[in-house]
């Protein structure tokens, strides 16, 4: 007998990257083992010396195929064993292992937009919908759009064994959002990229696109982004540390460094409007959805918890952004010996 895995990679295409996956067919009982692909189609290398290499860092059940076939979640290197460029998972994976003694966790509200066509999904042909109101968490077949196939997503996420906790219809018709955590560093980016492909994979048997725009409508519509939740054990036992945490990610030049790596476009999304912050001015505040970064208000209750990073973008690499959080912030309680 034999099996399926589906390799899966994030490639080199820029400003964002894209998902890309392959199939290789396995003997019942192999591991999956490191393989190669032509990374001059993928952005990722040059026609005259193309060969890329796949090393699988995580496997889960494939739910679209079923029975024993799996999905397997790649790093990209050079075929000298160096990790490359686009490989930004690389560059957590250190950071995670010095920090893990603090128990960094994270939970990543993932936002995205269905298209029909050239459309939002439930955008009439001429036109445009009710203003934003309804929508969110809204139910009815005039306010909601493509619930078959977020129902059909949320269960092969489930499936296929990730962290899912949830899911959402969002302010504009056709907008929704799942949410994956809380889980360490490398498991909640591992398995948002995974949920991605699930997601795009899922619609497009459905003849649906989904999109990571942090803008897909202009106007006066929401844009789409990636809340990150964040917190470390010092945080979820102490006040002091939900502080520390917000002050420290308003240092110096750290709004700045943070924000230009959220997301290609986080300043159409970023405007001060629609519950954001401005892209250029850092604050925090409990229970503001207007502060780049809020402290539930539970949170202030309890005097410990976690807090909620509102400046990525949908279209964010979780990589990046677990790793600045966690360098920016760990660091600075390591440094207070808040740990």
């Amino acid at each position: 007998m034999s099996y399926k895995a589906e390799y899966i990679w994030i490639d080199g295409t820029e400003p964002t990257a894209k998902l890309r996956s392959k199939t290789k067919i396995l003997a019942d009982g192999a591991e999956p083992p490191v393989w190669g692909f032509d990374g001059s189609s993928t952005n990722q290398a040059e026609g005259h010396a193309s060969d890329r290499v796949l090393k699988p860092v995580a496997s889960y059940p494939d739910p679209i195929r079923g029975g024993d076939d799996i999905l397997v979640l790649c790093e990209v290197f050079h075929i000298d064993d160096t990790p490359h460029e686009s490989n930004t998972r690389a560059l957590l994976r250190p950071l995670a292992e010095k920090y893990a003694g603090q128990e960094p966790i994270f939970g990543i509200e993932q936002e995205y937009t269905f298209f029909k066509g050239s459309r939002p999904l439930g955008f009439p042909e001429n036109g445009y919908p009710a203003p934003q109101g309804g929508y969110y968490c809204g139910v009815g077949a005039d306010e909601i759009h493509g619930r078959e196939i977020v129902e059909k997503h949320l269960d092969n996420c489930l499936a296929a064994g990730l962290g899912i906790s949830g899911i959402n219809a969002e302010v504009m018709p056709g907008q929704w959002e799942f949410q994956v955590g809380p889980l360490s560093p490398l498991e909640v980016a591992d398995q948002l990229w995974i949920a991605r492909w699930l997601l795009y994979r899922t619609a497009e048997d459905f003849g649906v696109s989904a999109t990571l725009d942090p803008k897909p409508a202009k106007g006066d519509w929401n844009g789409a982004g990636a809340h990150t939740n964040f917190s470390t054990k010092a945080m979820r036992e102490g006040y002091d540390a939900i502080i520390a945490a917000c002050e420290a990610l308003g240092k110096g030049d750290k709004p700045l460094e943070h924000v230009k790596n959220y997301g290609v476009g986080v300043e159409a999304r970023l405007t001060g409007a629609h519950e954001t912050a401005p892209w250029n001015e850092y604050s925090y505040g409990v229970s503001n959805r207007g502060a780049s970064v809020r402290i539930p208000w539970q949170v202030e209750v309890d005097k410990k918890g976690y807090i909620e990073d509102r400046r990525p973008n949908a279209n964010v690499d979780p990589y990046v952004v677990t790793r600045l959080m966690v360098d920016t912030v760990c660091t600075e309680l390591d440094a207070l010996d808040l740990v």
